[in-house]
């Protein structure tokens, strides 16, 4: 492979290796002005708070700008804009060609006038120039250190590969080889378009209220910058929304024109692009160098009913392969589908046979086909969201439960309001949504999903038999797996035992009768696709349709909200142009130097670090304060005591061991300082009671999670709370991961310990930042959640064993949730006592992914 994206000048000759490159202009060509169209810096940035961040109607634009006319009091009493008009002109001269092209599409019967309506309808669709998008993207200096210029094969410890961004994937290698077969590609770089389409509702009370946007974005970004939700995925343009009436919604003929709408329209949405995708063109890259641009259609996403649109297939079966859709797990015969394929068995067969032995729609080929490489069978991307969140979990694991209980329960109705009581009184966790009414809500979001998939699997743990238990335990397996920002190749082993596994156990749905045929639906099926997509496209958190709902609100929704609702859509993609000349402006500004660059694009963290874990061993609490082990998780996890704003009052030990009902704090103080002098080699003596200390009601954990290898996004910040009282209200006292030994591994390896107080005080010109906590021990291994069990651990007297810690020993907040057992919960039981309620506990793996990495 020799398509390495080699830095070239403007007329594409290829530059010695080391070379810079080359100075941008200090202005814009013919004005002497650097903020032209603005008069200055000020004025661009006024520009930009009133149209892009703040959002401002016109009217009140024209209201600040009489008011700031009439200071004439002030030098600065002139308005930097006359009015909003003004504001909209200066806005629009940035980028003044006309962004936006009108298609009109009719059925060629439209003149027909004995024909439906649908047929004499017209469909317009609004498209923006492709090529002018992804240039945008691959020269913007905000993404230069998150762009890959080649596809790479990494390799971690053990010499395991591993998969993170989209150019690590193996489908962006093999382009790359078939390419550099051509010797005028040889040192260029690839490009892999990838597109993103979904319809969306903006108002349920207002007559047209649904869109179809289509967003276009480019593999070379990696997968943190493209969710961050900034300017790495563009909006290419609104799709047509064919629609009939009653009697015509399910006619044959209507649902071909729509197959054939859609596949035209994409077709003609990349034809610009096309030239591109066999011989290069040069462009400008986000580090300032030119290169040589090979382009291709990636990888396409959107949920099942687009990928049945874009395989041109019929709903029910899978988009990938030719499982047939009455057994799409278990059927041995199935291939994966190409288009030589559905080519061949189109001249083979009759149009019923197509539909119901292949599911395949005749007369229609998938746009992919008009373009070099690509096939939309291989490109359909994996979707977290719709398969595996919402899809999987919610609209049928849930429900089967819900069924379960309704037929074996007389009393159903106790039985599912007590699971929604255990899921109410789970206690409070850092990002963890609560669900006060339980999971009885009507209308369910992607993060509503996501939040009960965190607590559901103890709710319900005492009401099903084990084996439906494990069923849901290994399904959560796979969610959390996949989710990961990079994988290598034992996590792939484990998301196939933990599919297997989730496969045979979910045959117990079908033996009670809830699910009685065989399971065959297309979103569940779209797991056994996932091992070969990771290889293929790298982390599947980098291509799931949750980019796209996150873009909605960007692109469709906020701009459909400031219009004025009359032709909306042709307001909002003024308002959407005027946002992305102001985003593009700001990017040239900052390619130029007049603006600071921020350290990583908004929603990007650091990059982690890989932890290896060993053989476990048994508990030293001399080993808490230990601060020197730089291989441990010491190195990549700290903790600190909140900040103030005012000085905090001196208290002596007494006082505050009074306060918070632990009268021993001073000797438990003293004994933490004498084991901290005799791990730093002082002379053992008996350290005197310390007298005055601060206290402190929270701190942060700051923690890298053992994920994304070679990615960004693993960097945590996470609030711990010890308080009497939380935001006005009760006491609230969180859990914590204290490190017991970096080598053991998972669970082992760790303490869990409820934190009782946060404070700081000095010894010997040593300052010290400790934690009151209370401990838990270990019970089990719970066989059918797959979580570990604690308990208070009691003295001899039957008392919580409580000591004093150093902060450095503790790594990030743990979540427990109670075991609640086979009695219903009291009425009045509040999330906030769970932790002293109960004498069980499970540690929550599933509070986030970095917690089911570190927990297992």
């Amino acid at each position: 492979m020799i398509i390495i994206g080699t830095p070239c000048d403007s007329k594409g000759q290829f530059l010695p290796s080391g070379s810079k490159p080359p100075a941008s202009a200090s202005s814009i060509p013919g004005n002497d002005n650097p903020w032209h169209p603005f008069n200055n810096q000020a004025h661009f940035e006024l520009a930009d708070f009133l149209f892009q961040q703040n959002q401002m109607p016109g009217s009140q634009i024209d209201d600040l700008m009489h008011i700031w006319a009439s200071l004439q009091e002030h030098p600065q009493g002139q308005p930097p804009f006359a009015n909003h008009q003004h504001l909209y002109q200066l806005i629009d001269q940035i980028m003044e060609e006309e962004m936006w092209q009108s298609f009109e599409m009719q059925h060629a019967d439209a003149h027909d006038p004995s024909a439906p309506p649908w047929k004499q309808a017209t469909y317009q669709m609004y498209l923006r120039d492709p090529m002018k998008l992804l240039e945008q993207q691959l020269s913007n200096p905000e993404l230069k250190d998150f762009m890959d210029y080649a596809p790479s094969q990494v390799f971690g410890e053990k010499d395991q590969r591993v998969w993170s961004n989209f150019m690590t994937g193996n489908w962006a290698w093999h382009q790359c080889n078939e390419l550099a077969e051509q010797e005028e590609n040889h040192g260029a770089m690839f490009v892999p378009v990838i597109l993103a389409s979904d319809k969306t509702v903006v108002s349920v009370a207002t007559g047209q209220n649904e869109y179809w946007p289509i967003y276009i974005t480019t593999g070379n970004v990696h997968n943190s910058a493209r969710r961050a939700h900034g300017q790495a995925v563009s909006l290419l343009g609104f799709l047509s929304i064919p629609k009939s009436d009653k009697e015509h919604e399910s006619d044959s003929e209507f649902r071909k024109f729509r197959h054939h709408l859609f596949q035209t329209s994409l077709k003609a949405a990349l034809e610009k692009i096309l030239p591109a995708m066999t011989k290069h063109k040069v462009i400008l890259c986000a580090d300032g160098h030119y290169r040589r641009a090979i382009f291709g259609i990636g990888p396409y996403i959107g949920d099942y009913p687009e990928q049945a649109l874009l395989a041109c297939i019929v709903q029910g079966w899978c988009p990938k392969c030719t499982a047939h859709r009455s057994s799409l797990d278990s059927d041995n015969n199935a291939v994966l589908r190409d288009h030589e394929h559905t080519k061949m068995l189109l001249e083979m067969f009759t149009t019923q046979i197509l539909w119901r032995e292949y599911g395949i729609v005749d007369d229609i080929l998938p746009f992919t086909t008009f373009f070099p490489r690509a096939n939309i069978h291989e490109l359909i991307a994996p979707d977290i969201l719709h398969q595996i969140i919402k899809g999987t979990f919610k609209d049928h694991l849930v429900a089967w439960v819900e069924a379960y209980i309704k037929e074996h329960y007389p009393d159903s109705d106790a039985i599912l309001a007590d699971i929604d009581r255990r899921i109410a009184a789970v206690p409070p966790f850092p990002g963890l949504r609560r669900f006060p009414q339980g999971r009885g809500f009507k209308q369910w979001t992607g993060n509503d999903s996501k939040a009960l998939m965190k607590v559901y699997l103890p709710a319900i743990a005492d009401y099903l038999p084990d084996e439906m238990v494990q069923c849901i335990a290994s399904f959560l397996d796979c969610c959390y797996i996949i989710r990961q920002s990079s994988l290598d190749e034992e996590d792939l082993k484990a998301f196939d035992n933990a599919l297997l596994c989730f496969q045979d156990k979910r045959k117990i749905f079908q033996d009670c009768g809830v699910r009685p045929n065989e399971i065959s639906i297309p979103r569940i099926h779209a797991l056994q696709h996932y091992h070969e997509m990771i290889q293929l496209f790298g982390a599947p958190n980098g291509l799931c349709s949750s980019i796209t709902e996150s873009k909605h609100i960007q692109a469709v929704k906020a701009p459909w909200r400031r219009t004025n609702r009359h032709e909306a859509l042709h307001q909002m993609l003024i308002i959407n142009q005027r946002l992305d000349n102001l985003a593009y402006f700001k990017a040239r500004m900052l390619s130029k130097g007049y603006l600071s660059f921020p350290s990583t694009p908004s929603g990007i963290q650091p990059q982690a670090i890989d932890i290896e874990w060993d053989e476990p061993e048994a508990r030293d609490d001399t080993y808490l304060a230990d601060t020197e082990d730089d291989n441990g998780l010491h190195g990549i996890s700290v903790v600190e005591l909140a900040k103030v704003s005012s000085p905090r009052r001196l208290r002596t030990f007494t006082e505050i061991g009074e306060d918070i009902h632990y009268p021993d704090l001073a000797i438990l103080v003293a004994d933490f300082v004498q084991r901290s002098r005799a791990q730093a080699g002082l002379v053992n003596t008996h350290s005197q009671i310390l007298e005055k200390a601060y206290t402190f009601e929270s701190a942060t954990a700051i923690f890298c999670a053992p994920s994304d290898l070679c990615g960004v996004g693993g960097m945590q910040h996470q609030r711990i709370h010890a308080t009497s009282s939380w935001g006005g209200g009760p006491a609230r006292y969180d859990c914590v991961f204290v490190e017991k030994n970096h080598l053991l591994p998972g669970f082992q390896g760790l303490y869990v310990a409820q934190v009782l107080l946060f404070f700081s005080f000095a010894d010997r010109n040593t300052l010290h930042s400790c934690a009151l906590v209370k401990w838990f021990i270990p019970i089990e291994h719970c066989f059918k959640t797959g979580m570990w069990m604690v308990q208070p651990e009691m003295d001899e007297q039957d008392n919580y064993v409580v000591s004093v810690i150093s902060l450095d020993s503790i790594l990030r907040p743990a979540h427990l949730i109670p075991v609640y057992g086979p009695t219903s919960l009291p009425l009045n039981l509040q999330h906030t006592d769970s932790l002293s309620a109960f004498a069980a506990f499970y540690v929550n793996k599933f509070s986030d992914y970095h917690a089911y990495q570190l927990v297992f």
